[in-house]
Order: C-alpha cells, then sequence, then structure tokens
C-alpha cells in the first residue's frame, strides 16, 4: 500500500536493456483466465475469484503486440473509438483495452485499423469492480520505439 505522508521521487532513468529485469516473475497467465467480454479476450476476473489474488498490476513482456482502434459500441449507436491491445502471454491469448493515455492519444489520431508494435513490455493492471467483475486493462506500453517515458 503506498503511504500518503510520503512523496514520490525520481532516483533515475531506466534504458530498453533495462526492463526485462523488472518483469514480474514467475512468468504465469494475467491472474484468472477464461473469462471474456463482448470485445475482449481473458479480460474479465469475476469478483468471487478476487480475493485470491496476492497483486493487481504486473509488468510483463511480450514478443508482438497489435493495437486495434475502432468503435465497440458502433452497432448500439455508439461512435466512441477505442484502442485494444492484442497479445500472447504463457501461452494464452489476450485483448485488453489500453488506458495509457499516450497511446490513446497516438492510435486515436490514426484511421480505425489494427497496427504492429512488436516487441513491448506492458504494465497490467485490474481496473475497480463494476458489474460484479473486475476488469484487465493495459496500463502502459513501452516499446523500443517509444523508448521509455521520464
Amino acid at each position: 500500500m503506498l503511504d500518503p505522508e510520503y512523496y514520490w521521487e525520481r532516483v533515475g532513468n531506466l534504458s530498453w536493456a533495462d526492463l526485462p529485469s523488472f518483469v514480474d516473475s514467475p512468468i504465469a497467465p494475467l491472474w484468472v483466465d477464461g473469462y471474456s467480454t463482448y470485445h475482449g479476450l481473458n479480460d474479465e476476473i469475476p469478483l468471487d475469484t478476487i480475493d485470491s489474488l496476492s497483486n493487481s498490476l504486473t509488468l510483463i513482456h511480450v514478443g508482438a503486440l497489435q493495437m486495434s482502434v475502432f468503435k465497440p459500441g458502433e452497432a448500439f449507436g455508439n461512435t466512441k473509438r477505442r484502442v485494444q491491445g492484442i497479445f500472447e502471454h504463457a501461452g494464452v491469448a489476450y485483448r485488453l483495452w489500453i488506458t495509457d493515455p499516450a497511446i490513446e492519444r497516438e492510435y486515436l489520431a490514426r484511421p480505425d485499423g489494427q497496427y504492429h508494435s512488436g516487441e513491448s513490455f506492458l504494465t497490467i493492471s485490474l481496473g475497480e469492480p463494476f458489474n460484479e467483475s473486475c476488469y484487465k486493462l493495459i496500463a502502459t506500453v513501452f516499446t523500443n520505439r517509444r523508448g521509455i517515458r521520464p
């Protein structure tokens, strides 16, 4: 838990080559798999299993990341565009919403479609409970092209 009495202090910068040492281990599926939303894949965790989890944030490495820009609610009159990350981790396929503001800005400025990013490090987080589930989200995307943001 973070202590609100203390402030974070920058103590240095990381390079692309430094990231592998921060990947969480053991490499395993992302918490609980087998539950998916309409547009997602292995993106949902039922609330009744949340108490068994020991964390809600993890850094993983993926060999390839594909980003999809589209309007998931278009069939229902919702024209809001979103960015979704598609990748495989520990032999399991995932389709998770991306909430990284810089990535959202960059990809929402492009036309709807599929974009390949290649090797990436992803910070995966669990969102707040909603409709009896928590949802896996890509909170940050690190690519060698993009580098590490200060």
